[in-house]
């Protein structure tokens, strides 16, 4: 077993496991830490605990110490250099006549390190970019091209369903959406109406897919041929929570509802799509 605290750079970030040594920390508690980029400045989200030494993918870099009020407003420091390096980015990219869209700028804890995070369309040449910028912020300079679901969650914003972006409020790291899931779900497959803002397909169609795939595992799709207790009949709407199936039968051509247990599949649908509508929803996942 090995100790560990969780700690996030950003309020809606990644948490990573560091090694407390002699320290007791609390959640909310801040911290100066080594990583990869340096040293940085981070929150305690997870406490003191013991985990399983095979939890670990590499080894734990180490808490350096907890932050103090210097440390803190150190942040706010750099966080006013980030504001005005936003601003010179964006006049030295159009000077090299650079098409690219600047999201954010960061700062490293101990200032030795300026990340700038852009979008763009295709590949940029920026080497000529960053010979300039380091020159004007004398540190190191690090430009990163991030994808629409990062600029997103960057830039934050409003969903369809009228609350903050779930990337921006509470997820940490994106998971992985597919066509699979809005059509197990029985959605649109209109891309307008299954697209988030950042032109990705919705992050909340992952938030009821087990409960879905358990539910459809023995229902008929959409155009199903099925045996019901009044007869043969033809699959018209289906709705997996209540599992039941409304059902147009042969004999009389009416609309039943039937629960799934009174239905036996004879042959079953699969929707179709056309060419053009499944080439603009595969470029709907990421």
């Amino acid at each position: 077993m090995v100790e560990i605290v969780g700690v996030r750079f950003k309020k809606v970030g990644k948490t990573y496991y560091f090694a407390p040594g002699e320290i007791s920390l609390e959640i909310g508690d801040n911290v100066i830490v080594e990583t990869a980029r340096g040293v940085e400045f981070g929150e305690i989200v997870i406490a003191n605990r013991t985990i399983a030494d095979e939890s670990l993918a590499s080894p734990l870099k180490p808490v350096v110490y907890k932050a103090t009020d210097a440390d803190r407003k150190q942040v706010e420091d750099n966080k006013k250099k980030e504001e005005k390096a936003f601003g010179i980015f964006v006049e030295k990219a159009k000077k090299h006549n650079l098409d690219m869209k600047l999201v954010d700028v960061e700062y490293t804890f101990d200032g030795s390190k300026v990340s700038f995070y852009f979008t763009a369309d295709g590949r940029i040449d920026f080497r000529e970019l960053v010979k300039d910028l380091a020159a004007t912020f004398r540190t190191r300079i690090e430009l990163r091209q991030i994808g629409v679901r990062d600029e997103a969650k960057a830039l934050g914003g409003v969903g369809i369903c009228g609350r903050e972006l779930c990337c921006k409020s509470f997820l940490g790291e994106f998971i992985p959406v597919s066509i699979k899931m809005a059509k197990e779900q029985s959605l649109s497959l209109n891309p307008t109406k299954i697209s988030g803002n950042c032109g990705r397909l919705m992050c909340c169609l992952k938030y009821e897919q087990e409960a879905y795939e358990q539910l459809g595992k023995n229902m008929p799709k959409t155009g199903a041929v099925v045996q019901t207790t009044d007869g043969k009949g033809v699959v018209v709407n289906v709705n997996v929570i209540r599992q039941t199936a409304d059902v147009r039968l042969e004999s009389n051509d009416n609309v039943k509802p039937y629960k799934a247990n009174e239905i036996k599949i004879i042959k079953n649908a699969e929707q179709k799509i056309d060419n053009h509508t499944m080439q603009e929803l595969k470029e709907l996942e990421d």
